[in-house]
């Protein structure tokens, strides 16, 4: 059985499978932040959706990095994270 880095690096040789895989770069760092935010706030999703008006599977979607959430929604949730919601351009 290969380990999860080397079957990665075995797909992400197929250049069709890396475009894609880079794309959704920006989802995942979203995914990643806010997960660890509200870890480090102690929060459950549970918690953390009480907080943002909203119910606990819309956290779940918005932590799955495959969800395309409004810029109203981050906001909420930004919010009830007490963090800054930052968005750039390059």
């Amino acid at each position: 059985m290969k380990s999860f880095t080397a079957l990665k690096k075995q797909l992400l040789k197929n250049k069709k499978v890396k475009k894609a895989y880079d794309e959704l770069g920006p989802e995942f760092a979203l995914a990643s932040t806010l997960i660890e935010k509200r870890i480090i706030r102690g929060l459950t999703q549970e918690a953390l959706a009480k907080k943002a008006g909203t119910k606990q599977s819309a956290i779940a979607r918005l932590e799955s990095g495959t969800y395309n959430p409004s810029f109203a929604f981050l906001k909420k949730v930004s919010k009830a994270l007490d963090a800054q919601l930052m968005v750039t351009i390059h």
